[in-house]
């Protein structure tokens, strides 16, 4: 249970400052149908953290915990290098015609598999609880795109997450090096 709140609070922090939340407020507009791109984007984040935290119990057993605070250490700054980046989608998928469900979800999904959250949930996953992991990452997620897309791209848009990105990089940076330089003792 120890597993859930963390993976819950990383999942938002990182989400907040992603494009899987800026896509789907995108897809929502484009649809007009904001819960049907939620409930999918929701779905593609259950998928991808379930996967991260199945990896997590597969590997967890064979590292030590020191390992695990290593892996946790570097999941955390390069969460903190990502926030560094743009969160600017680049490609708004207007070629794509699956309708608002199958769109919101392939997207969101393969945007999903290269963000900063699975790395969150598979860390988490070593320590032993890899489905309270997953299930804490997926809520947080979700909640986050169900809020980008029942307000909208203009909206989602407008909110100025510049100063959040920073400090939540900054915070990632910090606890990082701290559980990092721990991990390898050298303290």
């Amino acid at each position: 249970m120890e597993a859930l709140v963390p993976a819950f609070l990383l999942a938002v922090l990182t989400q907040l400052c992603d494009k899987p939340a800026s896509l789907g407020a995108i897809l929502a507009d484009r649809y007009g149908r904001p819960l049907t791109v939620a409930v999918a984007a929701g779905l593609a984040h259950g998928v991808t953290n379930f996967a991260a935290g199945l990896g997590g119990m597969l590997i967890g057993p064979m590292m030590t915990p020191n390992a695990r605070a290593l892996l946790l250490a570097l999941a955390l700054i390069f969460g903190a290098l990502g926030m560094i980046g743009s969160n600017r989608v680049k490609d708004r998928l207007d070629g794509w015609k699956l309708g608002a469900f199958f769109t919101a979800f392939l997207a969101i999904l393969i945007l999903s598999f290269g963000e900063s959250t699975p790395f969150f949930t598979l860390a988490l996953s070593t320590s032993g609880q890899p489905w309270f992991a997953a299930a804490g990452a997926s809520i947080g997620a979700f909640g986050v795109a169900f809020v980008a897309a029942v307000l909208g791209e203009r909206i989602w848009q407008g909110v100025p997450f510049r100063c959040l990105r920073v400090l939540a990089g900054i915070a990632f940076l910090i606890a990082g090096c701290w559980i990092g330089v721990n991990a390898l003792r050298l303290t």
